[in-house]
């Protein structure tokens, strides 16, 4: 999609975002807070076996015109291309995902790397569990979430940079592991083609042993928490108060995609994901 093909204004009405961000490091962080806040993360059409298509038209009317959410690939396309149309400074970069990695993970993560004049930072409107801030790619760099998570990143060796999370959400499915900074995903600056990121696509939706094809993840980020719902696992965090709950009755489930991510499936769609006994 060509800078002048995206419409920047129904992508604004998407994220609620009243005016035209500045194209500086303040606007990339209020306009990837603003796609967080407005687009759910979800793998479901995973799960429904509908494939995911990665290019921009397909990208932008899925989650921008049919009002749904994505996972990385999808929203980073979506964001990328809103900088792009912006005037920014962007390209994307491929990621290994290292929560709870026992050996060294494939490229299955992707966001953007943006300069701004002299500095390149990355900016994420799609890594599911957690909410990262824009930071620029400084070793040691430091940022804290709006729910009070702590980010580093760190020169990574071989692997490149490491983005690292000390919270009590550092794990994709919301169990803190307690113990300090925990690795999330590491990557290099070279340069990222669409092949490659259809490579990575077709293996992050297909592959046996993603979790993605057994696993049904929902998650958005609120004003100052998260919100998640894994399988049957619901679990909000606003500020210091947190709610958990187990779902077992597919209206429920149906419900709380509709009022909590808003995402809205038909009652055969959801009984079609098989995350809840009908």
């Amino acid at each position: 999609m060509s800078d002048a093909a995206f419409d920047l204004d129904a992508y604004f009405a998407r994220v609620h975002l009243p005016a035209r961000p500045s194209v500086d490091h303040l606007g990339l962080g209020v306009l990837q807070r603003a796609h967080r806040l407005a687009i759910p993360f979800e793998n479901l059409d995973v799960l429904l076996g509908r494939g995911i298509a990665i290019d921009s038209a397909s990208v932008f009317a899925k989650l921008v015109t049919a009002g749904r959410g994505g996972y990385c690939f999808e929203h980073n396309r979506l964001f990328l291309d809103a900088l792009l149309a912006l005037g920014f400074d962007a390209r994307p970069l491929l990621a290994r995902v290292w929560i709870a990695a026992t050996d060294v993970p494939p490229l299955t993560h992707t966001f953007s790397l943006v300069t701004i004049g002299e500095e390149q930072w990355i900016a994420d409107t799609g890594f599911g569990g957690s909410y990262t801030p824009p930071m620029p790619l400084i070793d040691g760099a430091q940022a804290t979430a709006p729910d009070g998570a702590l980010f580093r990143l760190d020169r990574a060796g071989e692997h490149g940079w490491m983005l690292l999370r000390d919270g009590d959400l550092a794990t994709t499915d919301g169990r803190g592991s307690g113990t300090g900074f925990q690795p999330q995903y590491s990557f290099e600056t070279r340069s990222v083609f669409a092949a490659d990121l259809a490579l990575s696509n077709h293996w992050t939706s297909t592959a046996p042993v993603s979790r993605f094809l057994h696993t049904g993840v929902v998650s958005i980020v609120l004003p100052n928490g998260f919100a998640s719902l894994t399988d049957t696992t619901y679990k909000r965090r606003a500020g210091s108060d947190e709610t958990r709950a187990e779902i077992t009755d597919p209206r429920v489930y149906r419900l709380r995609l509709s009022m909590m991510f808003g995402i809205t499936l038909s009652a055969e769609e959801v009984a079609a994901l098989g995350v809840v006994a009908g």
